[in-house]
């Protein structure tokens, strides 16, 4: 049964049509999926404590119910490491269109990969993984199949990768953790099952991927709003 904390924020994000990336996070956090640690707030103040609390680098992003392709706005800025730097990532993010605060949160290193959802209309629940962040519309290296997922099918979508040996660790990097990865898609399967009829897709992109977790490090909800 989908929690109410979920329903609940799916609800109040219907009128806009997609759930803003805060909210998102939450979503997924209380279905079980690591994400890394934030805050969203409208202060500036409140902004810098939070970064300091964390300690520096951090990463900051545009909210906006007018703005879902953040980075073709300049709203996604990575690597602030001071004070300085995040008052005036807050100051430009504050004349963007529907400013709603800033997302502040700690950065996450590993292999960047995609996870999505989506509900097809010929096949139900689908889910994809690949290679993401913004290599993943160069290399379209990615994997389908039909939810729910079980072991054997995350095993068979890890196969299907043609960068799978990125995964596996290639010229002596490190091999991601594939039992946190198996985990966070048999994760994610249930959440897209239990979502089906609410929602039209869920982008997780980047998934940051390494030896010890695979953390969401962005995600993006759109509702079915029929």
């Amino acid at each position: 049964m989908l929690k109410k904390e979920i329903a609940d924020i799916l609800s109040a994000s219907r009128q806009q049509g997609w759930v803003l990336e805060p909210e998102a996070k939450r979503v997924l956090s209380l279905a079980g999926l690591k994400v890394p640690r934030f805050t969203w707030t409208a202060e500036v103040e409140e902004a810098v404590r939070f970064a300091g609390e964390m300690d520096y680098p951090v990463v900051a992003k545009i909210v906006s119910s007018e703005v879902i392709h953040k980075s073709d706005l300049g709203g996604v800025v990575t690597g602030i490491d001071s004070q300085a730097k995040l008052r005036e990532t807050f100051r430009l993010f504050s004349k963007l269109p529907g400013f709603a605060g800033i997302l502040v949160e700690e950065m996450i290193s590993g292999l960047e990969l995609i996870v999505g959802g989506k509900i097809d209309y010929q096949f139900g629940p689908v889910i994809l993984l690949g290679v993401g962040g913004t290599g993943v519309e160069i290399y379209r290296d990615t994997s389908l199949r039909m939810a729910p997922l079980d072991q054997s099918g995350v095993e068979f979508m890890v196969k299907g990768l043609q960068a799978r040996r990125l995964l596996e660790g290639y010229r002596g990097s490190e091999p991601v953790n594939l039992h946190e990865l198996t985990r966070l898609m048999l994760t994610f399967s249930d959440l897209i099952m239990e979502l089906e009829g609410l929602i039209e897709s869920v982008d997780l992109n980047p998934v940051m991927c390494s030896a010890n977790n695979c953390v969401v490090a962005d995600a993006r909800i759109i509702l079915n709003t029929d």
